[in-house]
């Protein structure tokens, strides 16, 4: 299958997890890869598993000039087909630990980076592009210890739909990959012993009783990405295990008969 053959699709976020797989299929599918993250070591190590034909780019969401970057590092590769917004940062603690500091950084990175990269590349997307943002099921899960987080990724949520009615008639497609637990380095900053335990307790409200892999999550990212979703767009993609089921904002027969439910797909 070669569904990105020829096709140039910038991914941020792309030097581990989710990013890192769906970079590494797309490439082996004969795409044309520009993948970005910050962490030096990691990049290095994104350029070994990458063919020649990619490029790799030292790139922070949180930084006020990321869009400004990327569009000029474009400039010299021509247009683009796919555009993932997919770099992401992440924190818990209790409501009283939260700070001007703590608030600046999570919405710089989470929020602020993605409407800033979008808003200087939206001009160059190619017609009939795809653009997939990643959010996550913490927009719907209501976790006292994530509220910040579950915040910007709930923004995300709807401004993937504001950008989905923007470009449409361009015929650019917008929409949501909502991963719930994949086993990912994401939750890093966590405890072993306290991501043990996290993890265990969230498996047993699955429904499939696993966690997902970054190479599941990928894979439906690059679905949205690729042709097959040509008329797929404001929709949101929940990868989960079956994790919110039993949420009512998600899985209601009112909402899902609604005509602005939250979950098309």
């Amino acid at each position: 299958m070669a569904r990105f053959s020829a096709k140039r699709v910038l991914i941020t976020g792309a030097t581990s997890g989710i990013g890192l797989a769906g970079a590494k299929r797309i490439d082996s599918e004969g795409g044309w890869v520009i993948a970005t993250g910050r962490d030096p070591r990691r990049l290095a190590s994104l350029r070994r598993q990458l063919s020649d034909r990619a490029r790799v780019i030292d790139n922070d969401a949180s930084d006020p000039l990321t869009g400004a970057a990327l569009a000029e590092a474009i400039d010299s590769s021509g247009g683009l087909d796919g555009l993932w917004l997919n770099a992401g940062y992440a924190a818990v603690g209790e409501l009283s630990q939260v700070d001007a500091a703590a608030f600046d950084r999570m919405m710089a990175t989470n929020v602020r980076g993605p409407v800033l990269q979008m808003a200087a590349l939206a001009g160059k997307l190619n017609a009939g592009a795809s653009v997939v943002v990643t959010a996550s099921t913490s927009a719907y899960e209501g976790a006292a210890a994530a509220s910040l987080y579950s915040a910007t990724k709930g923004a995300l949520v709807s401004l993937t739909r504001c950008w989905a009615a923007a470009l449409g008639e361009r015929n650019i497609r917008v929409n949501a990959l909502v991963p719930g637990p994949i086993d990912t380095p994401f939750r890093h900053f966590m405890r072993d012993e306290v991501r043990r335990e996290f993890e265990a307790s969230v498996v047993s409200r699955l429904a499939l009783h696993r966690q997902g892999t970054a190479a599941e999550a990928a894979d439906v990212a690059l679905f949205l990405l690729s042709d097959a979703a040509s008329f797929v767009s404001g929709s949101q993609y929940v990868v989960d295990g079956g994790l919110t089921l039993r949420n009512s904002a998600l899985a209601s027969p009112r909402n899902l008969g609604a005509p602005n439910a939250p979950l098309v797909g």
